[in-house]
């Protein structure tokens, strides 16, 4: 990432939050890079669930935590909900989650 750039991802007691922006109904489960949204960078998600009774939501944090290497019991999502840009709540050390994010999302650029 450029030096100085707005991060999609803020440090927590717990971990990081990451912001993404999922895409419900797609063709494959994938994490595609950055996109701007007017909250702020967002990690852009594609999902195949349907957005029906959360199955949208379980399957971002699914593919985020796989992406990410991560147990999927250390992704939750807390902020939106019905929304396309979600937060997601993901525990660990806040260095080595920044430090993975970075580098995961420098192989999209």
């Amino acid at each position: 990432m450029k030096p100085g750039a707005t991060l999609p991802w803020t440090r927590s007691s717990e971990g990081v939050v990451l912001r993404v922006r999922v895409t419900p109904k797609s063709s494959k489960d994938v994490v595609e890079g950055l996109e701007a949204t007017p909250q702020g960078p967002a990690l852009k998600v594609r999902v195949r669930a349907v957005p029906d009774k959360g199955a949208a939501n379980a399957a971002d944090a699914e593919t985020v935590a796989r992406w990410l290497g991560v147990p999927k019991s250390s992704v939750v999502l807390v902020s939106g909900s019905t929304a396309r840009v979600k937060g997601l709540a993901i525990a660990g050390d806040a260095d080595v989650l920044s430090a993975n994010l970075e580098r995961r999302i420098g192989e999209h650029a």
